[in-house]
C-alpha cells in the first residue's frame, strides 16, 4: 500500500480516537514507547508516527496497530485498516469498483461470521491444503484473522469472473447459507445489489 494511503486512513483513525481509546493505546505501547515521548503525544497521529519511528507501522507494516485497535475494543477503526490492505494487496483482476465494494463489504461479513468453518470453504474455492495449513500456522488461535487471510488469498488466486457470485456460491454450497444470506443483506443496505 502507499505510504499516502496509509496516512489517510491513518489521519482517520485518529479523528475517530476519543481521548480514553487514546490513553489505553499510549498504556499498551509503554514497553515500546519510552515515557517522556510518551507524554508529548496528545493525539492518534502523534502516537502513530512515534509507532513509526520505532518501526512498529509503515505501509507493509500495520498488523501490530491492527490489533492493538482490537485490544482496546475499537474492532470499527482496526476493520478500517484492514480494508486498506486487503484493498491495496489483492490485485484488482479487471474487477469494476462496484465488485471490488461487493467483495469487501463481503469480506468483513464473512471474516465476523466464519468461524471454525474456514477451512470447508477455503476448500469449496479451491485452495490447496498447503494454503489452508499456511494460513492455520499464521492465525492459529484467531478465527477472525483467520477467515480475512484464507480470503485474501482467494482474491489473490484470480476469482475471476463474478466473485461476489462465486463466494455466495460457494458458502452455499458448504451450508453457511445464513452468512451467505447476511452479505446479501449487507449489500442491499449498502445499495450493492438489488431488491428482490
Amino acid at each position: 500500500m502507499s505510504a499516502s494511503s496509509l496516512n489517510s486512513v491513518l489521519l482517520d483513525i485518529s479523528n475517530q480516537l476519543h481521548e480514553d481509546n487514546l490513553e489505553k493505546l499510549k498504556f499498551l505501547l509503554r514497553d515500546v514507547i519510552k515515557k517522556q515521548k510518551m507524554e508529548k503525544i496528545h493525539s492518534g497521529h502523534q502516537l502513530f508516527e512515534a509507532m513509526a519511528e520505532r518501526g512498529q507501522l509503515g505501509s507493509d507494516r500495520t498488523d501490530f496497530l491492527s490489533n492493538l485497535l482490537k485490544e482496546i475494543h475499537r474492532e470499527d477503526l482496526s476493520e478500517q485498516l484492514d480494508r486498506l490492505k486487503v484493498r491495496t494487496e489483492v490485485p484488482s483482476g479487471g474487477l469494476t469498483d462496484s465488485e471490488r465494494a461487493k467483495l469487501d463489504a463481503a469480506t468483513q461479513v464473512i471474516s465476523q461470521n466464519l468461524g471454525k468453518n474456514w477451512r470447508k470453504l477455503g476448500r469449496k474455492l479451491g485452495l490447496s491444503e498447503a494454503k489452508l495449513e499456511s494460513i492455520a500456522l499464521r492465525h492459529p488461535t484467531d478465527l477472525e484473522e483467520t477467515a480475512m487471510e484464507l480470503l485474501k488469498e482467494w482474491r489473490k488466486s484470480g476469482g475471476a469472473g463474478a466473485p461476489t457470485d462465486e463466494l455466495l456460491a460457494a458458502l452455499r454450497g458448504v451450508q453457511l447459507n445464513l452468512t451467505a444470506d447476511k452479505i446479501q443483506d449487507k449489500l442491499r443496505q449498502e445499495g450493492l445489489m438489488a431488491a428482490d
